[in-house]
Protein backbone atom coordinates (compact mmCIF):
# COMPACT_ATOMS: atom_id res chain seq x y z
CA UNK A 1 0.00 0.00 0.00
CA UNK A 2 1.34 3.22 -0.77
CA UNK A 3 2.19 6.00 1.75
CA UNK A 4 0.32 8.70 0.47
CA UNK A 5 1.54 11.27 3.69
CA UNK A 6 5.19 11.14 1.80
CA UNK A 7 5.55 13.28 -0.83
CA UNK A 8 6.14 11.12 -4.35
CA UNK A 9 8.70 10.51 -6.35
CA UNK A 10 10.10 11.45 -9.64
CA UNK A 11 12.91 9.27 -11.06
CA UNK A 12 15.65 10.00 -13.40
CA UNK A 13 17.95 7.99 -15.09
CA UNK A 14 21.37 9.57 -15.48
CA UNK A 15 23.36 8.35 -18.87
CA UNK A 16 21.96 10.94 -21.63
CA UNK A 17 19.61 11.93 -19.21
CA UNK A 18 21.30 13.79 -16.95
CA UNK A 19 24.68 13.33 -18.16
CA UNK A 20 26.12 13.41 -21.61
CA UNK A 21 28.36 10.33 -22.28
CA UNK A 22 28.94 11.83 -26.03
CA UNK A 23 32.88 11.53 -25.00
CA UNK A 24 32.99 8.37 -23.79
CA UNK A 25 30.71 6.41 -26.16
CA UNK A 26 34.22 5.48 -27.98
CA UNK A 27 35.16 3.05 -25.71
CA UNK A 28 32.15 1.10 -26.26
CA UNK A 29 32.82 1.56 -29.96
CA UNK A 30 35.36 -0.99 -29.98
CA UNK A 31 35.35 -4.83 -30.25
CA UNK A 32 35.66 -5.56 -27.36
CA UNK A 33 34.54 -2.93 -25.71
CA UNK A 34 36.32 -1.21 -22.54
CA UNK A 35 33.89 -1.26 -20.10
CA UNK A 36 36.87 -0.04 -17.65
CA UNK A 37 37.49 3.43 -19.55
CA UNK A 38 33.92 3.77 -20.21
CA UNK A 39 33.33 3.95 -16.61
CA UNK A 40 36.14 5.50 -15.60
CA UNK A 41 35.78 8.27 -17.94
CA UNK A 42 31.88 9.12 -16.20
CA UNK A 43 33.33 11.84 -13.75
CA UNK A 44 34.04 14.15 -17.40
CA UNK A 45 30.75 14.34 -18.39
CA UNK A 46 28.88 17.44 -18.97
CA UNK A 47 25.66 17.65 -17.35
CA UNK A 48 22.57 18.09 -19.62
CA UNK A 49 20.61 21.23 -18.96
CA UNK A 50 17.52 19.83 -19.93
CA UNK A 51 17.75 16.90 -18.10
CA UNK A 52 19.49 18.90 -14.79
CA UNK A 53 16.31 21.73 -15.26
CA UNK A 54 13.92 18.99 -15.18
CA UNK A 55 15.61 17.21 -11.72
CA UNK A 56 15.34 20.76 -9.92
CA UNK A 57 11.88 21.60 -11.60
CA UNK A 58 10.72 18.24 -9.50
CA UNK A 59 12.42 18.65 -6.29
CA UNK A 60 10.31 20.98 -5.28
CA UNK A 61 7.04 18.97 -5.27
CA UNK A 62 8.67 15.66 -5.34
CA UNK A 63 11.48 13.73 -3.84
CA UNK A 64 14.10 12.80 -6.25
CA UNK A 65 14.95 9.43 -6.71
CA UNK A 66 17.98 8.26 -9.65
CA UNK A 67 17.78 5.03 -10.97
CA UNK A 68 20.87 3.88 -13.54
CA UNK A 69 22.36 0.73 -15.33
CA UNK A 70 25.36 1.82 -14.22
CA UNK A 71 27.28 -0.87 -12.06
CA UNK A 72 27.26 -0.76 -8.28
CA UNK A 73 31.59 0.03 -8.19
CA UNK A 74 30.55 3.16 -10.11
CA UNK A 75 28.62 4.54 -6.65
CA UNK A 76 31.28 6.66 -5.56
CA UNK A 77 32.08 8.50 -8.92
CA UNK A 78 28.37 8.90 -9.35
CA UNK A 79 27.44 10.29 -6.44
CA UNK A 80 30.17 13.13 -6.72
CA UNK A 81 29.14 13.87 -9.68
CA UNK A 82 25.66 14.58 -8.83
CA UNK A 83 27.06 16.47 -6.12
CA UNK A 84 29.25 18.59 -8.15
CA UNK A 85 26.20 19.26 -10.06
CA UNK A 86 24.28 20.80 -7.16
CA UNK A 87 21.62 18.19 -7.71
CA UNK A 88 19.09 17.13 -4.94
CA UNK A 89 20.44 14.42 -2.58
CA UNK A 90 18.66 11.36 -3.19
CA UNK A 91 18.32 7.46 -3.35
CA UNK A 92 20.41 6.03 -6.21
CA UNK A 93 19.75 2.34 -7.16
CA UNK A 94 22.28 0.99 -9.28
CA UNK A 95 23.06 -2.38 -10.58
CA UNK A 96 24.93 -5.15 -9.24
CA UNK A 97 28.51 -5.05 -10.66
CA UNK A 98 27.53 -8.93 -12.27
CA UNK A 99 24.38 -8.07 -13.04
CA UNK A 100 23.72 -8.20 -16.99
CA UNK A 101 20.29 -8.14 -17.46
CA UNK A 102 18.62 -5.73 -20.02
CA UNK A 103 18.21 -1.84 -18.44
CA UNK A 104 14.32 -2.14 -19.50
CA UNK A 105 14.13 -5.27 -17.03
CA UNK A 106 16.51 -3.84 -14.18
CA UNK A 107 14.68 -0.38 -14.18
CA UNK A 108 11.26 -1.34 -13.94
CA UNK A 109 11.66 -4.45 -11.49
CA UNK A 110 12.84 -1.11 -9.25
CA UNK A 111 10.13 1.02 -10.54
CA UNK A 112 7.59 -1.60 -9.27
CA UNK A 113 9.46 -2.29 -5.77
CA UNK A 114 9.00 1.70 -5.44
CA UNK A 115 5.59 2.08 -6.27
CA UNK A 116 4.87 -0.97 -4.00
CA UNK A 117 5.19 2.11 -1.10
CA UNK A 118 5.43 5.49 -2.77
CA UNK A 119 3.44 7.12 -5.95
CA UNK A 120 5.55 7.14 -8.44
CA UNK A 121 4.96 10.79 -10.05
CA UNK A 122 7.10 10.29 -13.30
CA UNK A 123 9.86 8.35 -14.95
CA UNK A 124 12.62 10.47 -16.85
CA UNK A 125 14.70 8.61 -18.76
CA UNK A 126 16.47 8.08 -22.95
CA UNK A 127 16.26 4.48 -23.44
CA UNK A 128 12.92 3.82 -25.76
CA UNK A 129 12.85 0.44 -24.43
CA UNK A 130 12.76 1.06 -20.30
CA UNK A 131 10.30 4.23 -21.26
CA UNK A 132 7.81 1.69 -23.10
CA UNK A 133 7.82 -0.99 -20.54
CA UNK A 134 7.01 1.28 -17.77
CA UNK A 135 4.61 2.85 -19.74
CA UNK A 136 2.62 -0.74 -20.28
CA UNK A 137 3.10 -0.92 -16.35
CA UNK A 138 1.17 2.23 -15.75
CA UNK A 139 3.89 4.73 -14.84
CA UNK A 140 3.76 8.27 -16.59
CA UNK A 141 7.15 8.51 -18.82
CA UNK A 142 8.86 11.56 -19.53
CA UNK A 143 11.35 10.42 -22.71
CA UNK A 144 14.82 12.39 -22.27
CA UNK A 145 15.13 13.01 -26.31
CA UNK A 146 17.45 15.94 -25.38
CA UNK A 147 20.76 13.73 -26.69
CA UNK A 148 21.66 11.87 -30.01
CA UNK A 149 20.53 8.79 -29.60
CA UNK A 150 23.62 6.62 -29.60
CA UNK A 151 23.71 2.85 -31.05
CA UNK A 152 26.13 1.63 -29.06
CA UNK A 153 25.03 2.78 -25.69
CA UNK A 154 21.83 1.08 -26.37
CA UNK A 155 23.48 -1.85 -27.41
CA UNK A 156 25.27 -1.77 -23.88
CA UNK A 157 21.67 -1.34 -22.30
CA UNK A 158 19.39 -4.02 -24.08
CA UNK A 159 22.14 -6.25 -25.24
CA UNK A 160 25.30 -6.48 -22.88
CA UNK A 161 23.35 -5.50 -19.69
CA UNK A 162 26.33 -2.85 -19.11
CA UNK A 163 24.47 0.57 -18.43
Amino acid sequence: MTDSSKRPIAVFDLDNTLADTAHRQRFLERKPSDWDAFFAAAPNDPPIPEGIALVLESAKECEVVYLTGRPERCRPDTLAWLTAQGLPDGRVHMRRNDDRRPARRTKLEILRRLARTRDVRVLVDDDELVCEDAERAGFTVVRAHWTAPSAALEAAQEVEGRT
